[in-house]
C-alpha cells in the first residue's frame, strides 16, 4: 500500500516491461559500439595509418574517384525511380482490393528475403545479350548488361521494398474520407495529391528515400554480374573495396572505405536535415 501511495506521489515513476532507462542505454550503447562503432572505428584508424599523401594517391585516384561517382549516381537514380515507383505501388496496395493483391504484396518483400548473388545471376540472365528482355533490346539498339543502365536496374531492384514498406502505414492511416473531403470543397485530383496527400507522405517519403539510397550506395551482391565490373565504366565502390582486399591492400581498402562512409553520412545527414525540416513546416 505504501509502494503504491509513493508511486503516485512520484508519476515520472511508472513501472514497464522493459528495465529502466540505465540498464537499456548501457545494453544499447554496447550492442550499438561492438556492432557498430567499434568496426567503422577500426576502419578509420587502418586508413589513417597512411600518410597524407599515399592516403590521397590512394583514396583519391582517377579510379577510385570514377568508382564513387557511379556508386553515388546509380544509387541516386534507383533511390528516385524507387520513390515513384514505391509510392504507386503502396498506394495500389492500400487503397485497392483486387485478385492477387496478396500475391504483389509478398512479391514486395522477395528483394528483403532474396540473396543478393541470385538477385544479380537472375537479373544477368534476364537482361543479357541472350536473356528474355535483352535480346529484343539488344535488337533495338539498347545495351542493359554491362553498362551504368545495369546497375541502376539492380539498385533500384533492391531499394524498392524499402520506400513502399516506409510509406504503407502512412497511407493506411491517412483515411480515405480525407481526400473525399477535399474532392466536396471543389479541389482538383492534382490539388488534392498536391495539398493534402503529399504533406502527409513527406516524411515517410524521404525515409524510405533515404533508405533505398543507403542500401543502393553499399550493395555489391546484385550488381557484379550485371554490371561487367569495367574500370572507368561500370566498376563501383564496393568491388574496388574487394579488390584491393584480395591483393591484401588493407590500408588502402581502408581508405576508399573511409571516403565511402564519408559521403554517405554526409548525404544521410543533409536528407535527415530536410526529412526534419519539412516535418517542422507540415506541423506549422
Amino acid at each position: 500500500m505504501a509502494t503504491a501511495t509513493a508511486d503516485r506521489g512520484r508519476p515520472w515513476r511508472r513501472r514497464s516491461a522493459v528495465p529502466g532507462l540505465g540498464l537499456t542505454l548501457g545494453v544499447t550503447v554496447s550492442i550499438l559500439s561492438l556492432v557498430v562503432l567499434i568496426p567503422l572505428a577500426a576502419v578509420a584508424a587502418r586508413a589513417l595509418s597512411l600518410s597524407p599523401e599515399t592516403f590521397g594517391r590512394v583514396a583519391f585516384s582517377p579510379r577510385a574517384v570514377h568508382a564513387y561517382a557511379l556508386s553515388l549516381g546509380t544509387a541516386l537514380i534507383a533511390a528516385g525511380i524507387n520513390a515513384v515507383m514505391g509510392v504507386l505501388t503502396a498506394w495500389v496496395l492500400v487503397r485497392y482490393r483486387f485478385p492477387g493483391r496478396r500475391l504483389l504484396d509478398a512479391l514486395v518483400d522477395l528483394p528483403f528475403a532474396l540473396p543478393t548473388a541470385v538477385a544479380g545471376i537472375s537479373l544477368a540472365t534476364l537482361y543479357g545479350p541472350n536473356g528474355w528482355l535483352g535480346a529484343p533490346l539488344a535488337r533495338a539498339g539498347i545495351t542493359l548488361a554491362n553498362t551504368t543502365g545495369g546497375i541502376v536496374i539492380a539498385l533500384t531492384f533492391i531499394g524498392l521494398p524499402f520506400v513502399v514498406r516506409t510509406v504503407e502505414p502512412v497511407l493506411r492511416d491517412l483515411a480515405a474520407d480525407v481526400e473525399e473531403a477535399s474532392a466536396s470543397l471543389g479541389a482538383t485530383r492534382l490539388q488534392t495529391l498536391v495539398r493534402v496527400v503529399a504533406p502527409a507522405l513527406a516524411p515517410a517519403w524521404i525515409t524510405g528515400f533515404a533508405l533505398a539510397f543507403a542500401r543502393g550506395v553499399g550493395e555489391y551482391g546484385s550488381v557484379i554480374f550485371i554490371a561487367g565490373n569495367m574500370p572507368y565504366r561500370s566498376e563501383i565502390a564496393p568491388l574496388l573495396i574487394t579488390i584491393e582486399l584480395e591483393q591484401f591492400d588493407y590500408a588502402a581498402a581502408s581508405a576508399i572505405a573511409l571516403v565511402m562512409l564519408g559521403l554517405s553520412l554526409g548525404l544521410l545527414l543533409v536528407v535527415n536535415a530536410g526529412q526534419a525540416w519539412m516535418k517542422r513546416s507540415t506541423q506549422a
